[in-house]
């Protein structure tokens, strides 16, 4: 009896893909829908004060859901797919090091308001599947922007001045991974990568899910 409950259970409750709607294998994500996931080429996509900034994919389709659905739409799970499509690019890069992974840094207004950094998700599950070290201390949002997408890159540098802070007593001895979900115009990357030089921290790469 208790095994014909849980099967009747199983069947109310399975997951269906946040994608297709299907709930064949009970997963937020079915592996028909990631496959439809493609990689930009293996290159750096911009270089921003001598820092490599690579771009995994197109913020397009089923990346772009992924996004949206974890970022603005509470799906927390899809963190795990965003993070192994990430890794998935890096470990194709074949950089031989061992990184503290840091995710661009909400404010915590927008942390109170949002409930939850999509990025820290990503970089957890990130560092479950490459073995590395997530450092959420390093450095901190300490101005409240405003959302990015609407504003021209000059208005975005503005935006972002100054709008990160760094306690380089929290600097483990790695170099750092940055990530993030979209690079439109790098000022996110560069304003970050101006705040840790300023503390003589310059052995970084970043890494975006997408471009668009």
């Amino acid at each position: 009896m208790k095994n014909i409950l849980a099967s009747i259970l199983d069947l109310i409750y399975r997951k269906k893909c946040y994608f297709c709607g299907k709930s064949k294998y009970s997963v937020k994500m079915c592996q028909d829908c990631y496959d439809e996931l493609y990689f930009n080429d293996y290159t750096v996509n911009r270089t921003i004060n001598g820092i490599n900034i690579y771009s995994c994919g197109m913020y397009e389709k089923n990346l772009q859901k992924l996004i949206r659905g974890l970022k603005y739409h509470k799906q927390k799970e899809l963190a795990y797919y965003l993070a192994k499509f990430m890794y998935e690019y890096f470990n194709s890069l074949q950089i031989d090091k061992n990184f503290q992974v840091i995710p661009v840094p909400l404010h915590q207004n927008r942390i109170k308001k949002r409930k939850y950094n999509h990025m820290e998700l990503v970089a957890e599950e990130f560092c479950k599947l490459s073995g590395f070290t997530a450092n959420f201390e390093l450095i901190k949002r300490i101005k409240d922007t405003k959302p990015q997408y609407k504003l021209s890159r000059k208005e975005r540098m503005q935006n972002l001045f100054q709008a990160f802070e760094v306690d380089k007593s929290k600097l483990l001895d790695m170099p750092v991974l940055i990530l993030d979900d979209i690079c439109t115009t790098g000022s996110t990357f560069e304003e970050m990568i101006n705040a840790l030089k300023k503390k003589g921290i310059n052995n970084i790469i970043c890494i975006a899910a997408s471009s668009p």
